[in-house]
């Protein structure tokens, strides 16, 4: 999506309304698992301004308003160590967002810190996870900090933002075999938030390196499947009724996996899916069936995106910069009509990834892989919690 001055709904407006309106915005960010593990609070009172203004070097003036951004652990993928650069790269994408929204209607950054001990899994906030002025949910680990301040200029269409992000999601149906035109991918490959080191990104489209990957998930994709604690988490978050969906508000609903089906369709896979039996039909080749299904998908799709850190071990501020690489660019390939369907299996087992990488040519760490497409079938968006678009004020 390529910035452009307007004067959005909302320009001027003061900064608790601007923010509701980018929250708005900001809650149908992407995430894995859908599980929204952000957490946001606005530091309003006296000693958490200063706190922040002492932490940002910002002037205590009353010129400045603070934001403070969270993982909630409650709300966190666990079970591999990978997950912890998820749900920091699904915060990320989520206060990328947040801030273009607030961007949109004159609220600019001027000033951000990263946490690097946020959501590294310990039992409690590393020691420079909390600002004072709480209270502090126990279960929130401190991200990122950052400052902003009226500038009554728009810098994009807030209209604009909103419907793309409204328009973007996960489709894991069909997408149109044909070609995508060059001069689109480079358009998207362009998008790359700017300060900081680059993040590589890569497009497959010939054959040939299509092929590769889907030959590789075909053969290791099935872990996803056969590993006991990672498939016990992403069964969890299967939502197979209405009422389940409705009652979460996360995670996928079983038709966005499958499709529509019968009573009697839904039953049979409710119970090959369950952890128990999916631990049986495994010792058979099941996983393996699944996976293959995946790689036939590549090998139907014009192209796979692929995103990459420069270095192995990312901190949190690579990671801002990851998920914003992910937010633009799922942004703007939603406004030019095209799908993604990330497949993370590939990422989350590091010997894994590093085949992977060692196949493709792929140096440092891959963070983001995804299929991409003109979408055959419409897919509904996936649905977001009643606390999605919930900030605190400390």
């Amino acid at each position: 999506m390529t910035p452009a001055t307007s004067f959005a709904p909302g320009l001027g407006a003061p900064f608790p309304e601007a923010l509701r309106h980018a929250t708005g915005i900001a809650a149908l960010s992407p995430s894995s698992h859908n599980c929204q593990p952000w957490a946001l609070a606005r530091l309003e009172s006296r000693p958490a301004r200063r706190a922040a203004a002492d932490l940002l070097g910002c002037p205590d003036d009353g010129t400045h308003v603070y934001l403070a951004l969270a993982v909630d652990r409650r709300r966190s993928l666990t079970a591999l160590p990978a997950h912890l650069l998820e749900m920091r790269l699904s915060c990320a994408a989520y206060w990328r967002m947040l801030s273009r929204a607030l961007a949109a209607q004159g609220w600019a950054l001027v000033r951000e810190r990263a946490h690097d001990g946020g959501g590294d899994g310990a039992g409690g906030p590393a020691a420079d996870s909390r600002l004072p002025g709480g209270p502090w949910p126990r279960d929130w680990s401190l991200l990122w900090t950052a400052a902003l301040r009226r500038t009554g200029e728009a810098a994009e269409s807030l209209a604009a933002l909103s419907d793309a992000a409204r328009a973007r999601h996960t489709n894991r149906g069909p997408y149109d075999e044909r070609p995508l035109a060059p001069e689109l991918l480079g358009d998207l490959a362009r998008h790359a938030p700017t300060g900081g080191p680059a993040t590589e990104l890569r497009h497959l489209t010939e054959c040939h390196d299509r092929e590769v990957f889907a030959a590789f998930l075909a053969r290791h994709g099935g872990i996803d499947f056969s590993h006991p604690a990672a498939w016990r988490e992403t069964h969890s978050y299967i939502r197979w009724t209405p009422a389940a969906v409705r009652a979460h508000g996360d995670g996928f609903p079983v038709t966005q996996l499958f499709g529509p089906m019968s009573a009697r369709q839904r039953l049979a896979k409710r119970i090959a899916l369950s952890p128990p039996v999916m631990k049986f039909l495994c010792r058979f080749g099941y996983d393996r069936s699944l996976a293959g299904g995946l790689a036939a998908g590549i090998r139907r799709t014009p192209a796979v995106v692929l995103m990459s850190f420069a270095e192995e071990a990312p901190g949190v501020a690579d990671a801002f910069r990851g998920g914003a690489r992910i937010a633009d660019y799922w942004l703007h390939a939603a406004t030019a009509g095209l799908a993604l369907h990330p497949l993370s299996v590939v990422m989350q087992h590091d010997p894994l990834r590093a085949m992977l990488q060692e196949q493709l040519g792929l140096s440092g760490r891959l963070f983001f892989v995804s299929r991409v497409g003109r979408p055959r079938t419409a897919f509904p968006p996936a649905p977001r919690s009643a606390g999605a678009a919930d900030h605190r004020t400390v």
